[in-house]
């Protein structure tokens, strides 16, 4: 009885075209270095800035950090809009564009409620 399945004794030589290594060029002159931390950095809006000049919010150095860090984290956990809480302030950010969209100081957050955001960051000043 034979198989239906024969093992096929023929072989085929398949040349595969060399693949030529491309140069990459930087478009802008632009080092990639510089690039990746521009996208790392944090930005506030227009109406965020505003929102922090009229309300007298300031944050320092180490909480812009600490804030940039776990917007990192957040994003990295699927979190594309946020809340950021700290001592002073409530911030509503899109981790998804790195960006504070609005902010508020603490006492105005407290009779807020919060909509359209997917995840909350504390941060302990």
């Amino acid at each position: 009885m034979d198989h239906p399945i024969h093992q096929l004794q023929q072989h085929h030589n398949v040349q595969i075209p060399a693949m030529k290594k491309q140069d990459v060029k930087q478009s802008s002159g632009t080092p990639f270095r510089d690039v990746l931390s521009e996208q790392q950095n944090l930005k506030v809006s227009k109406h965020a800035k505003q929102r922090m000049d009229e309300r007298n919010i300031q944050l320092n150095d180490t909480q812009w950090s600490a804030i940039t860090e776990k917007m990192g984290e957040a994003k990295g956990k699927g979190v594309t809009d946020s809340l950021v809480l700290t001592n002073e302030a409530a911030l509503l950010v899109s981790t998804k564009n790195n960006t504070v969209v609005t902010a508020m100081d603490r006492e105005e957050a407290t009779s807020k409620i919060f909509t359209n955001i997917n995840g909350t960051i504390l941060i302990n000043d």
